[in-house]
């Protein structure tokens, strides 16, 4: 098969998966990190801010992985 270049509706879809992806893991990490908090019985609400932090990083590092030239 041949390489033909993406169409802007390509393009379009792409990120519009990749943004519903980035919400659903920070929600979930959130959600994630609201319970362990609440199951550890802290005060502060450390992995409320920990877990969404890991998981924007680690998305971050994907997308630039999947994005760069090979």
């Amino acid at each position: 098969m041949e390489n033909k270049p993406k169409t802007n509706r390509e393009f379009l879809l792409q990120y519009a998966g990749l943004t519903f992806q980035f919400f659903a893991i920070i929600g979930v990490a959130l959600y994630g990190g609201y319970y362990l908090d609440k199951w550890i019985k802290i005060q502060f609400h450390l992995f409320v801010w920990l877990l969404p932090l890991i998981a924007i990083v680690g998305t971050i590092i994907k997308v630039i992985k999947d994005t760069s030239k090979k």
